[in-house]
């Protein structure tokens, strides 16, 4: 049985290839011994006729592979055995004028060695030392130097020896590098997870003292802490993304997108950022549509946005569109200090920040435009910065697909006013007591008749809709309790999962795209829209 291996296929079908590219450097060496010394002419057909056979099976080997991708080690081992048999074959008929095929030999055990690793380098420094008996015993200019021979053989044991302590080395290097980064990601997605529980429970509570009846400094003072806390929340989604992506786990998720409305979405979010930093943002409207994954391009926009509130504010920010060559760009201005050229060229780097004078208090790492550069790379958009110091800065990401508007599929997100949450019954399941009486005092403050649960509930009550951490430090996960009150209600109640781990794996996981995930440190303002529109399909059915 084959192993199936991307890696296995593409270093495969690279040694298929240069397999076909080798003879024809062959062919081109004879040609100028055939014009450059007329006693060859007597092996050159022999020759030429065994490489032309042996492209053609060369030829069939790489379709096989290409048809067939995956690790199959008779497949390689023929492959050898056909490079081997060539070489051989050449060198016999050659004699002394194709003595620089040896260097192919060489260069073909080594190959082998670098592309399959160690096992497959031991098998080709046999093989060519084989090549190297049978020439030897049938060629007589090989028979009277010995001392060529000799030097062959040692040059052939020596350096695949040194190749394959090479490779050693480097796989410990290798796995080293990769227990380490396992490490690096496994204390990141810990870390976010803890750290991210008290200031989500904050979140909720600084939302609760915001309908309360305080005075001016009171509300002052609450408006400081939800403004701190923004910004711890914007560090630690920068330090998730950057998890996600070295772990490989973002993958595009293209759909039609009103670039109107992801904008209007994304100016909502940000609008308390905004007022805080005392940035206007203004965006020009346009009808277009889109094909992109709409979450990644609004992470990117995001944290685009994020820095004109950190190095512009107090200055107005200007959000626009424009065609190029045939696709659209997303172009964000702002009026701030701009970029000196020195630093222009590595603003995407991670945790470079090119500072400048008074710049030591502005918050963040230096992770958002290398995420940007990233997710970028992988719906492949072109992500400029242009900058004049003392006039500027603009953020173009530029390649979007352009779509029809008819290809936009029906959204229920419909905003609704808080009133209308008012007598929902809603299960919320949280295993965090801090984060479980923020969260009911929030839903209760909408109005919501909530019961509360640290755990799997085992009795029925009324619920129209359930709120779940995921993990919930147990047997059973958010899931299982979703599906436990369904089928212990006999109906298919609406659910929404938190969650502190990463979205895309917690969806994966669920296996039901109709069950929103919001990530902690939710925004109270994000739960509320996912309630709401969830209320809003409630009431159809219900009148159904």
């Amino acid at each position: 049985m084959p192993i199936s291996s991307k890696v296995g296929h593409d270093t495969e079908r690279s040694q298929a290839i240069i397999r076909l590219v080798i003879p024809s450097l062959v062919i081109l060496y004879i040609a100028i011994l055939y014009f450059t010394s007329p006693t060859a002419a007597e092996w050159i057909v022999p020759v030429l006729s065994y490489i032309m056979a042996f492209l053609v099976v060369s030829l069939v080997l790489f379709i096989a592979i290409v048809r067939q991708p995956g690790v199959y080690p008779l497949r390689r081992l023929f492959g050898m055995l056909h490079d081997y048999s060539g070489i051989t074959f050449t060198l016999i008929i050659g004699g002394k004028v194709l003595l620089p095929v040896y260097a192919i030999l060489l260069w073909v055990t080594v190959g082998n060695g670098l592309r399959f690793g160690s096992r497959y380098l031991a098998v080709a420094t046999g093989l060519a030392l084989l090549t190297l008996g049978i020439v030897t015993g049938l060629t007589p200019y090989w028979r009277e130097q010995p001392y060529v021979v000799i030097t062959l053989v040692i040059t052939t044991i020596i350096v695949p020896a040194y190749v394959h302590v090479l490779l050693k080395q480097t796989r410990r290097a290798s796995e080293a590098a990769i227990a380490a980064n396992l490490a690096k990601s496994r204390f990141l997605a810990q870390a976010s997870h803890d750290l991210r529980q008290p200031i989500h429970s904050i979140s909720l509570f600084t939302a609760c003292l915001r309908d309360a009846d305080l005075g001016a400094k009171e509300r002052q003072m609450v408006d400081n802490i939800d403004k701190s806390l923004h910004s711890v929340s914007q560090l630690f989604r920068s330090i998730l993304d950057i998890y996600t992506l070295d772990s490989g786990k973002v993958v595009p998720r293209l759909e039609v997108t009103p670039v109107r409305e992801l904008l209007a979405s994304l100016v909502q979010q940000n609008a308390e950022a905004a007022r805080w930093a005392g940035v206007e943002v203004r965006v020009r409207p346009t009808r277009c549509c889109v094909r992109c994954d709409p979450v990644l391009l609004t992470t990117m926009l995001q944290n685009i946005l994020s820095n004109t509130f950190k190095y512009a504010p107090g200055k107005p920010v200007l959000i626009g569109c424009r065609s190029r060559d045939g696709a659209l760009a997303i172009e964000i201005y702002d009026q701030g200090k701009g970029i000196a050229p020195e630093h222009l060229t590595k603003v995407f780097d991670e945790f470079y920040r090119g500072q400048q004078v008074r710049d030591k208090d502005i918050e963040g790492v230096g992770l958002g435009l290398s995420i940007v550069k990233r997710l970028g790379e992988l719906m492949s958009l072109d992500v400029r910065i242009g900058s004049r110091p003392g006039r500027g800065t603009v953020a173009i990401i530029q390649g979007l697909e352009l779509a029809s508007a008819q290809e936009v599929r029906p959204s229920t997100g419909h905003s609704m006013p808080v009133h209308l949450l008012r007598g929902l019954h809603v299960t919320l399941i949280e295993d965090d007591r801090n984060v479980l009486v923020a969260t009911a005092s929030l839903l209760e403050k909408w109005g919501c008749i909530v019961q509360t649960e640290t755990s799997m509930p085992m009795r029925k009550v009324d619920c129209d809709l359930i709120v779940t951490d995921f993990d919930l430090n147990t047997e059973v996960s958010g899931a299982d309790c979703i599906e436990h009150l369904r089928r212990l209600h006999g109906r298919k109640i609406p659910a929404v999962v938190i969650t502190g781990h990463d979205v895309k794996h917690v969806q994966e996981l669920l296996g039901n795209k109709e069950i929103p995930v919001l990530s902690k440190p939710i925004r109270p303002s994000e739960l509320r829209s996912v309630l709401t529109a969830l209320r809003l399909d409630m009431a159809p059915q219900a009148s159904a």
